[in-house]
């Protein structure tokens, strides 16, 4: 969703707990601060694991109590896809889960201590901190059929990455091996010259084979022809 930063800042009042989480692959580091920046409690560490989540919700009801506050706002960097879990764990307990800037911060961590260093204690600070000031987006998290069309998605963007280098690689050996086959072949991914690469990847085996040869590896696959036409 997109807010306004006084839409944003307007969303937390003072029965607000704002908890900055530095995420990582197996343990996730979190500080808790009220909505003026005031720390509750300390450090709490918990693992990226369903148990942990269990461990990191009673840490916030425990805050709640002895704060004696009912709203809970969690912000995190995305790091990766180490904050899937966390995101889905806090979504079905109704906790809000909003996202910072890893750049932001990145040029925030020297405003305490004027040192750009990286600390498991450091950075859930300087991101409640980005959360308290209104700089967040919260993350539109997809559920059923759309949360499936996102991971195919990503497959297929994965997948074209990867054909794409694996196309560039083929071009390049040939550029070096085999200058002339673009002026023989033409189109390099064509079913026909991927199936005579197959047998015959440089030009002295093409001469080996001569045009008969080429000829009958194109015959005796005659149905992949068909299936590319189709």
């Amino acid at each position: 969703m997109n807010f306004t930063q006084n839409e944003k800042l307007n969303q937390l009042s003072e029965r607000s707990i704002i908890i900055g989480v530095d995420i990582a692959s197996e343990l996730h580091y979190a500080r808790a601060f009220d909505w003026r920046g005031v720390e509750l409690g300390k450090v709490f560490k918990f693992e990226n694991s369903a148990e942990g989540f269990k461990d990191f919700y009673t840490w916030i009801e425990r805050l709640k109590r002895q704060a004696e506050k009912d709203c809970i706002v969690v912000g995190a960097e995305p790091t990766g896809h180490y904050w899937f879990g966390l995101a889905s764990y806090l979504k079905e307990q109704s906790i809000k889960l909003v996202l910072v800037n890893p750049f932001h911060v990145k040029r925030s961590k020297e405003l305490d201590d004027n040192h750009p260093s990286k600390t498991d204690a450091k950075d859930p600070k300087t991101i409640a901190k980005l959360v308290i000031e209104g700089r967040y987006n919260e993350p539109y998290i997809p559920e059923g059929i759309y949360a499936e069309l996102r991971i195919a998605m990503a497959c297929r963007m994965r997948n074209q990455k990867e054909m794409s280098s694996i196309k560039n690689r083929i071009q390049r050996w040939l550029k070096i091996y085999f200058p002339e086959h673009e002026t023989v072949f033409g189109k390099f991914d064509a079913t026909s010259n991927m199936l005579v690469l197959q047998v015959a990847p440089l030009p002295r085996d093409i001469e080996r084979l001569g045009a008969e040869g080429i000829n009958q590896i194109w015959r005796d696959n005659c149905s992949k022809f068909l299936f590319e036409l189709v």
